[in-house]
């Protein structure tokens, strides 16, 4: 099982339930995959180094990996130069949806990024576990409907980025993305 673990830049530690989650993986040898950013990221890196866990995969994109605290393999994915900002770093976001069976988000129920991954994992049909950190809950996000009914529990601004990423116009730039 392959287990795609993010979360925002602005979240730099993992609260108690978390590491819980995490350490099921741990502990069921699941192959993590997560991204190279600051945040969430690199907390969860944290984490399963001091585990001296392996079988952790780091995608960045071109390669180059911003942390790998625990030296593991970095799969390159290739970002059109077109791509500037939160495309750019969308397109490796969307590998890690399309190789995971299941999405494990860290949200504050504010980054955009978070939540695309969110809709992504859904519109590719793929399960995910959200800790809401705001709620300090988890929820099983199965469907849009899930998601929407997560969303209660969210301001505005996130209702308003769900409708602005949840386009199928937006959906399908992302799938041309992730086919370079």
């Amino acid at each position: 099982m392959k287990v795609f673990v993010a979360g925002p830049r602005t979240i730099s530690s993992i609260d108690a339930p978390v590491e819980e989650r995490l350490n099921n993986i741990y502990t069921k040898n699941y192959t993590v995959l997560v991204g190279d950013a600051s945040g969430v990221d690199s907390a969860v890196q944290k984490y399963f180094c001091n585990l001296g866990y392996g079988n952790v995969i780091v995608f960045a994109s071109e390669g180059k990996a911003r942390n790998n605290v625990g030296r593991w393999e970095v799969r390159r994915i290739d970002v059109p130069a077109r791509l500037k900002g939160f495309n750019y770093y969308a397109a490796k976001d969307r590998a890690m949806s399309e190789d995971a069976d299941y999405g494990f988000m860290i949200w504050n129920g504010e980054s955009k990024g978070t939540l695309n991954n969110i809709i992504s994992l859904v519109n590719l049909g793929k399960r995910s576990i959200v800790y809401l950190t705001t709620e300090k809950k988890f929820y099983k996000i199965d469907d849009i409907e899930c998601l929407q009914k997560l969303l209660a529990f969210c301001s505005q601004n996130a209702k308003s980025l769900f409708e602005l990423l949840n386009k199928p116009s937006i959906q399908n730039t992302y799938r041309q993305i992730s086919m370079f």
